[in-house]
């Protein structure tokens, strides 16, 4: 097994990109999900509300966040740029974070077509991981439910081969926005596992990722073609406990936050 993929997502819910190597600190790979927009009352957005998200890329360079849109520029700020502090609310989690001022706020308002800011973590910034598999001192970023998200290619081969049986169309891996994507494991094979290691580094799964209807929304137009993967999901991946819940995914915290992952790093789990 080996490492096939790295994935940034800069901003929640906007869209990523691959990376050859990323570093590992605290909150999870160093540049991701790091910024978030709130509303008004500064409740964070998703795709699940605001699928028009995706139409926005990201960038990281030169010390600067660069958000882009082809049909209405570009905006960018400093990844420690000055800001006054402002408490916004992530799930059940309420967290000090900076604003990022109004040129952002007005270039997002416009093309979100609704009021919103954009908010990134700073010094005060903590977010406690709530998932059962998490130990004191576990925090990470604005993600939803742990620091990492895994995904298996021959999972994803074999999800498509069932979508494909039902008539549809497959979808690409960017559907679940992994940051890491493992090859050389059998179909699903992550969720059994209590153990991994990626290169030098360890880490702890947190269980399986629930997944919502973000997952129907295409990266790229921000529409909505279809149910799927939900539909076919709900045939073989339910939570029998929940039965609205299904899964695709693993999530992961590491054992020893500092590090670096690259792609092609050997991959042992169990």
């Amino acid at each position: 097994m080996h490492l096939s993929g790295l994935y940034l997502y800069p901003v929640k819910s906007l869209r990523g990109f691959a990376v050859s190597s990323a570093a590992l600190d605290a909150f999870g790979l160093v540049g991701d999900r790091r910024f978030l927009v709130v509303d008004e009352q500064g409740r964070f957005l998703t795709q699940r509300t605001t699928p028009r998200m995706a139409q926005i890329d990201t960038e990281l360079t030169g010390g600067c966040l660069i958000l882009r849109n082809p049909h209405h520029g570009s905006a960018a700020i400093g990844l420690d740029e000055p800001g006054a502090s402002v408490t916004v609310q992530i799930w059940r989690d309420t967290v000090e974070a900076v604003d990022c001022g109004v040129e952002l706020a007005v270039w997002l308002s416009d093309f979100l077509r609704q009021p919103c800011r954009l908010v990134r973590m700073g010094a005060r910034s903590h977010r406690p991981v709530h998932k059962p598999a998490a130990r004191p001192g576990d925090e990470f970023n604005f993600a939803d439910g742990a620091p990492l998200l895994l995904a298996g290619e021959a999972s994803l081969a074999d999800l498509n081969d069932r979508i494909n049986a039902h008539g549809e169309e497959p979808i690409p891996m960017d559907r679940f926005r992994p940051n890491l994507v493992i090859a050389g494991a059998p179909p699903y094979a992550e969720d059994n596992w209590t153990r991994l290691r990626i290169g030098g580094l360890s880490f702890r799964p947190a269980g399986r990722s629930e997944r919502c209807i973000m997952t129907t929304t295409d990266q790229r137009t921000g529409e909505r073609p279809s149910k799927e993967p939900l539909r076919t999901l709900a045939t073989y991946r339910r939570n029998p406990q929940e039965p609205s819940q299904v899964y695709f995914g693993l999530n992961l915290i590491a054992e020893a936050p500092q590090g670096t992952l690259r792609v092609g790093d050997g991959i042992v789990a169990g």
